[in-house]
């Protein structure tokens, strides 16, 4: 605790957490304590293994490497249409390694609040700080997969070329997406300990509604009338155009992940400000 007390800044009663302006001022103003903490949690991953943070790259390195050899020579899986037996293994890859950015984001927002209890009733500092350390946290992480990610895609021959810019939007409305709903299923958490069990029944179903281990041509009808409505698949489906086929993005399919991130920050904004005082209490 002392030492994340060095990360605050000396002038913090004159920053209410109030309003999407004042929690712009107030993040600004605790930047310091933010990354503070995103370091710290870097840290911890790897505290006491010998290789330290040289597991941030073997760990993801060695899952792309699995599902390559495994699905492209092992198993030979293809594509509907396509004959390339490494076109599975890229689909998989870009599916699953959005998928677990996009997850890790909301489980971890849903309990950051329980798991800094101590913090929050020690320390006088922004609570929307919480949630943002965590998206950063995630982010780093991502950043490194999908780094190592792009750097195979080069060395096999396969780099999507000037399609990748897509990949920014595409992000900023995950992150988006994921950082409503970690926000507004966090709060809830706090007084409701029932939501964090639900939540983790529900992702389960999610993901096998997301096209991500299967193309969305191999489930009936009826079912893909259902995936049109699920926020992540344009999303997925978009990465995976990207990566497997070098092709943009039809924006026109991306409406109801845009639709939902909208919703939900608006949601997740109104149950922040009306709850995040009685967090403590409750806590």
């Amino acid at each position: 605790m002392r030492g994340l007390a060095t990360w605050l800044p000396t002038d913090r009663w004159r920053l209410p957490d109030t309003g999407p302006i004042g929690r712009v001022r107030a993040l600004w103003a605790y930047r310091g304590f933010v990354l503070g903490m995103v370091a710290r949690d870097f840290r911890s991953r790897y505290l006491g293994s010998v290789l330290g943070t040289s597991w941030a790259i073997l760990n993801p390195l060695s899952q792309i490497l699995i599902y390559t050899v495994v699905f492209s020579q092992v198993m030979r899986i293809r594509l509907p249409g396509l004959q390339d037996t490494l076109a599975y293994s890229l689909y998989l890859c870009a599916g699953l390694l959005t998928w677990s950015y996009f997850i890790e984001v909301v489980t971890r927002s849903q309990s950051v609040f329980l798991e800094q209890a101590n913090l929050l009733k020690k320390v006088n500092f922004p609570r929307v700080t919480l949630p943002i350390y965590v998206f950063l946290s995630a982010s780093v992480n991502f950043a490194i997969v999908w780094g190592l990610f792009l750097a195979f895609l080069l060395a096999v021959g396969r780099w999507p070329g000037w399609t990748l810019l897509a990949l920014l939007p595409l992000l900023v409305v995950q992150q988006a997406l994921a950082v409503g709903l970690g926000v507004f299923l966090g709060v809830f958490n706090v007084f409701f300990r029932d939501v964090a069990q639900a939540v983790g029944v529900g992702l389960q179903f999610w993901f096998w509604l997301t096209p991500i281990v299967y193309p969305l041509g191999a489930v009936p009808e009826g079912v893909q009338a259902v995936i049109a409505w699920n926020p992540a698949f344009p999303l997925v489906t978009a990465y995976q155009r990207i990566i497997v086929e070098h092709r943009w993005p039809v924006w026109s399919d991306l409406w109801p992940a845009v639709a939902a991130a909208a919703v939900l920050a608006v949601l997740s904004d109104l149950v922040f400000r009306r709850l995040s005082g009685a967090m403590v209490d409750e806590i």
